[in-house]
C-alpha cells in the first residue's frame, strides 16, 4: 500500500495527508456542561455572519492538526514537533504541555475530557505511532500505546465516553486495524477483525484532522477513508466489532483524494468533506451528507469550491456546520445541502464544544475561536 502525506503522507503515509498538507474528532471533546448551559441559542450566534477571531499561540513553526474544544475558555492543540499547548482563558495565552521526549512526533489528534484530562495521538509507521494520556493538565503524561507493528500506522481515535474510545490504523493484512480501550486511554487492545470488510487496492485513512473516526452515541462510531477506486465511509454500531461500508460521491481513484473528514450530529444525521489535498487540484464535490447513518450518502447541491480537511456541527443546531481546508472556511446552514464562505483563512481543523466554544487550528500556529 502507498504511504501517502499531505505533501503527500508524513512520515510516510498518505492520509497523513493530511499528514503533510492540510481526517466528533481532530478532536471530539467530552465534557459533562451543567444543564443551564447547555441550551445557547445558535440561531442567535448566526444571526450574524461569524468569524474567526485569532488566538496567538507563538509556535508558528508548528502545524495544529488535533484539536479538542472543551469550551470558549479551555481548548488544546496538538501538531507538529510533538506540540501540545493548553489554553484556559480563551486563548489568550497558551502553555505549552509536551510530553517530554516527543519533539520528534506529529501529533494528530487529541481527544480532551476536560481542562486536566486529555489523549494524545502520534501517528506513523511502526513505533511512530503512540498513543499518551495526562491527567493533570499536561503537567506528566504517560504512554498508555506504543504500535510495535512495523504493517501499521495509526491515523485518528476517538471516544464515546470518558472510558471507552478506539484508534484506527491503515489497513493491516488487507483490512483496518481497530485499538480498544475500556479505561479511559489507560490500555489498549486491538480488536478481532472478523467484523471488519476487505480494505480497497491503496484504500487507508487521511490523519489531516482527526476526524477520520469519529463516534456519536455510546456505541456508534464512523471511519473515512481514501486513496483507492471509491472513498468510503465505514460504521460500526458496537464500538468498533463489526462493520459495514458505503461509498460516497466524494472524489477518489488517487492517492491524494478521498473522505478526509467526518461529523455526526446524532447516529443518523452526519457530514463528510474532503476532495484532493494537492493543491493545484480541483476537488468539485468536496462534500456530501448522509440521514440515515451512512447507510447512503448525498453530495451537496453547493459543495465547498475546494479541499476540506475538517468539518464540525454548530452544538444545539440541526443545521448548521463549519468546514475547514487551507483555503478557507464555509458554512452551512441548511445541513450540508449547500456551503458558502465565510473566511479564506487556512485552517486544518475544527471542533466545537455545547457552550458555542468553536475553535479552529492549522499552519505556521494559526489558533482562532469563532465569533459572531
Amino acid at each position: 500500500m502507498t504511504r501517502r502525506t499531505h505533501t503527500a503522507r508524513t512520515t510516510g503515509s498518505s492520509r497523513v495527508a493530511a499528514a503533510g498538507a492540510a481526517c466528533v474528532a481532530a478532536v471530539s471533546v467530552l465534557t459533562a456542561v451543567p444543564a443551564q448551559a447547555q441550551a445557547p441559542d445558535s440561531r442567535a450566534f448566526l444571526s450574524r455572519t461569524p468569524h474567526w477571531e485569532a488566538k496567538g499561540t507563538d509556535s508558528p513553526q508548528v502545524r495544529f492538526r488535533g484539536l479538542a474544544a472543551v469550551g470558549r475558555s479551555t481548548a488544546w492543540v496538538a501538531g507538529t514537533q510533538g506540540t501540545v499547548l493548553r489554553t484556559t482563558d480563551g486563548g489568550a495565552s497558551w502553555r505549552n504541555v509536551s510530553p517530554p521526549g516527543a519533539a520528534e512526533l506529529q501529533f494528530r489528534d487529541i481527544e480532551a475530557f476536560d481542562a486536566r484530562r486529555a489523549v494524545v495521538l502520534a501517528i506513523g509507521e511502526g513505533e511512530a505511532s503512540r498513543v499518551y494520556r495526562t491527567e493533570d493538565g499536561g503537567a506528566t503524561w504517560t504512554e498508555s500505546f506504543r504500535n510495535t507493528d512495523a504493517k501499521a500506522f495509526y491515523d485518528c481515535l476517538t471516544f464515546f465516553d470518558r472510558r471507552h474510545g478506539l484508534a484506527m490504523s491503515d489497513p493491516v493484512d488487507g483490512k483496518f486495524r481497530i485499538l480498544s480501550t475500556g479505561d479511559g486511554g489507560r490500555t489498549w487492545k486491538v480488536l478481532p477483525n472478523a467484523g471488519m470488510p476487505a480494505a480497497q487496492e491503496g484504500e487507508a485513512g487521511f490523519a489531516a484532522s482527526g476526524q477520520c473516526l469519529v463516534s456519536s452515541g455510546p456505541r456508534d462510531v464512523w471511519l473515512a477513508t481514501g486513496g483507492a477506486a471509491r472513498a468510503r465511509v465505514l460504521h460500526s454500531a458496537d464500538r468498533g466489532l463489526t462493520w459495514t461500508a458505503s461509498d460516497t460521491p466524494i472524489p477518489a481513484g488517487d492517492p491524494a483524494r478521498g473522505v478526509f473528514a467526518l461529523a455526526f450530529r446524532d447516529r443518523v444525521h452526519g457530514l463528510a468533506v474532503g476532495g484532493d489535498f494537492n493543491a493545484d487540484q480541483p476537488s468539485p464535490r468536496a462534500a456530501a451528507r448522509t440521514g440515515d447513518g451512512g447507510r447512503s450518502w448525498r453530495p451537496a447541491a453547493e459543495p465547498p469550491p475546494a479541499y476540506r480537511s475538517g468539518v464540525a456541527w454548530l452544538p444545539h443546531s440541526r443545521t448548521a456546520a463549519l468546514a475547514v481546508g487551507p483555503t478557507g472556511t464555509d458554512l452551512t446552514t441548511d445541513g450540508g445541502r449547500s456551503w458558502r464562505t465565510v473566511d479564506t483563512g487556512s485552517y486544518d481543523t475544527v471542533d466545537c464544544a455545547p457552550d458555542l466554544g468553536c475553535w479552529a487550528a492549522g499552519e505556521k500556529g494559526r489558533v482562532a475561536r469563532l465569533e459572531n
